[in-house]
Formats: C-alpha cells, sequence, structure tokens
C-alpha cells in the first residue's frame, strides 16, 4: 500500500512537471512570436502617419496599432520607456517601412529634422488659396490638388450629406499649420485637413447642430460668412446672431464676402452690378445661406455658428476705428453708415431691407 502511494505521488509530480513544460515552451513561443515583430514589422506597404505635438508613446502605440502597423502595442510601449524615447517625440510625419523593428521606429519618432515642408492655411482661406499655398512651399502635390477634392474619395461623417455644388469640400479642410512630408500625394494632403476639421467638429458640434435645427453644412457655409465678415474675436457670435436675425425673418443675408466669394476677388466697394450677379452663392439676390461655405473658417466661427449672441440687432457696418456698429433699426444703421463715410460701401447691410418686411 505504502509503494502505491510513493508511485501515486510521484505520477502527480510527473504531471505537474510536464505541465510547467508546456507553460515554458508556450511561453517561450508565445515570446518569440512577440519578439519577431518587435525586431522586424511586416506591412505591404510603406505607411506615412503623422505625430501631433505632445504626442506621448501610448497614443502612438495605439495609433500604430489602430493602421496595423505594430501588433503589440504594449511592448512598444515597454521599449520606448526602456529606450528612453518617452516624451521625445518630435511632431510630424514618418514614413514606416516593412521590416523596422520597433526601436527603428522609436528611432525614427524622435528624429526632428524629417523631410517634410511647414505650410500655414489661415482662417478663411479658400480652396483656391491653399492649392496656392501648397505650390508656393514647393509640394509637387498642388498639381494635382482639384482632383483630390471629390468627397467620395475620404470616409467621413460630416461628409455624407453635402448637397450638389461645384466644391463640394469648401469650408472642410481645417486651417491650421501642417507639417506635410514632400512625398506625399494631394490626396494624402486633403485627408490630413478633413482629419484635421474632424477631430475639431466633436460630438458636441453635431448635438448642438441638431439641436437647433441645421446640418453640419449649414453650420459651416454661417461660420464660413461670420469668418470673412470680421476678424474681431468678440465680435463673431454677434455677427451669426445678426445673420439668424435677417434669415429667421425672412430678409436677404446681403453678404459683401458671398459676392466677393462670387466674383473670385475680394473688392474693397462693390458695384451695383457685382450684388446682381446670378449665383447660388450671392445673398443680394437669393434668401437664406448662399450654397455653400465661402472659406474654411476656424473653430472660432464654426462655436459663434453653433452658440452665436441673442442680440436683437438686424444691421452692421464697419467703422473708421475697424469694429462694427450694430444696429436694430435700419434708421440707425444708415445713420451709422452716414458717419462712417460708408453709405455707398455697405458690409451685409440691407438697403433693400426695410424694417417693415421684418
Amino acid at each position: 500500500m505504502a509503494i502505491k502511494e510513493k508511485e501515486t505521488g510521484f505520477g502527480k509530480w510527473k504531471i505537474i512537471v510536464i505541465i510547467i513544460a508546456v507553460i515554458v515552451a508556450i511561453g517561450a513561443v508565445g515570446f518569440g512570436i512577440v519578439m519577431k515583430d518587435s525586431n522586424g514589422i511586416s506591412i505591404s506597404e510603406d505607411v506615412t502617419i503623422e505625430i501631433r505635438e505632445g504626442s506621448g508613446a501610448s497614443a502612438v502605440a495605439g495609433m500604430l496599432h489602430e493602421k496595423g502597423i505594430i501588433k503589440y502595442p504594449t511592448i512598444f510601449k515597454f521599449q520606448s520607456r526602456l529606450g528612453g524615447y518617452d516624451n521625445q517625440f518630435q511632431p510630424g510625419a514618418i514614413t514606416i517601412h516593412n521590416g523596422m523593428s520597433y526601436n527603428d521606429i522609436l528611432e525614427a519618432l524622435t528624429v526632428s529634422d524629417r523631410d517634410t515642408v511647414t505650410v500655414v492655411i489661415p482662417e478663411g482661406y479658400e480652396i483656391s488659396q491653399i492649392k496656392d499655398a501648397l505650390a508656393a512651399a514647393g509640394l509637387p502635390c498642388a498639381a494635382d490638388f482639384e482632383a483630390a477634392l471629390d468627397p467620395s474619395l475620404y470616409d467621413y461623417r460630416f461628409l455624407h450629406d453635402i448637397p450638389d455644388r461645384d466644391v463640394k469640400l469648401e469650408g472642410y479642410l481645417f486651417p491650421a499649420t501642417y507639417k506635410i512630408p514632400s512625398t506625399y500625394t494631394a490626396q494624402q494632403v486633403v485627408n490630413l485637413m478633413l482629419k484635421s476639421f474632424d477631430e475639431k467638429f466633436t460630438d458636441e458640434y453635431y448635438n448642438r447642430a441638431a439641436e437647433m435645427g441645421k446640418t453640419v453644412d449649414e453650420i459651416i457655409t454661417m461660420a464660413s460668412v461670420v469668418e470673412r465678415e470680421t476678424n474681431t474675436e468678440g465680435e463673431r457670435a454677434k455677427v451669426a446672431g445678426v445673420f439668424y436675425n435677417r434669415i429667421n425673418s425672412g430678409m436677404k443675408l446681403q453678404s459683401c464676402a458671398t459676392v466677393q466669394y462670387v466674383l473670385g476677388e475680394h473688392k474693397p466697394v462693390l458695384s451695383i452690378a457685382d450684388t446682381k450677379i446670378d449665383s447660388p452663392y450671392n445673398t443680394y439676390v437669393y434668401p437664406g445661406l448662399p450654397a455653400g461655405p465661402i472659406c474654411n473658417p476656424g473653430e472660432d466661427c464654426i462655436k459663434a455658428a453653433l452658440y452665436p449672441e441673442d442680440t436683437d440687432a438686424y444691421y452692421f457696418c464697419l467703422s473708421k476705428s475697424g469694429e462694427h456698429i450694430f444696429s436694430t433699426t435700419y434708421e440707425d444703421h444708415v445713420k451709422a453708415m452716414e458717419s462712417n463715410d460708408l453709405i455707398t460701401n455697405v458690409d451685409s447691410s440691407a438697403i433693400e431691407n426695410e424694417d417693415s418686411k421684418r
């Protein structure tokens, strides 16, 4: 009986040893698989990613994993910390090639001198101006820029319901400072700007637009008009409030900025003939908003369109000091124009819209 117990005890230990050996073997295989990816990634083609200012190891590892570049973000973060790469990542684009190790990628991420071109896209630029800026920066993609403006090439929520018009992406190429790789195609550049818009236009903005009974395109169109009408930070929400008042009361918007967009030039004084041009963008001729955005607005003007100031003003004109004078009645508006020598140059005024029409 004692011998059987001894044999049984030996059998149990044998099973335990086997189990441990299997675990070690599986661990070794798993470690080998992990190290294989860590020592040399496997991707079918080069991938270019954009590293934003202040990006940390977690954000970068998540991006690389999401794009299918690395398989083990935790290992990537561990190697980043172990190698002293944390908080050393440089903003800008980096192109990742097949076979690069995690350390190779980390090393490339910390190099500041990359083959990129810095392009500044100011708030209020039209797409034609963006194209010129890319060409002036020496980027070859500028030649194919117009072909890359087809919304069907991109999959973003805000592009799904854009009305049919000549330039559908006007308003959605977000103004910012971009570090663009010289090897980028026009489509990659456009996508970079659309992605910036997507990041700025949050769920809060979508919900607010729905609350107002507006589409995203209507909000961006209003924001673009506000962008071109005033450069003063404290006036944007009030200008938006004036324009909403005019639309809601059935008055024409009569924004000079919309006529300037049709003309393709920013004339300081519009002629009567200019205001009568037959275009869906001409708010002197057609009621409501123009057919689409007239420029690419910044976030401040988007916020103004979403959160307009509650005002009783229906008119405004530019004063000699550079600020706008807001008026509730047409009579006061005319006086404001006369006092500022603007009776022949009325920005966003309502010469034909008498108070009696409200």
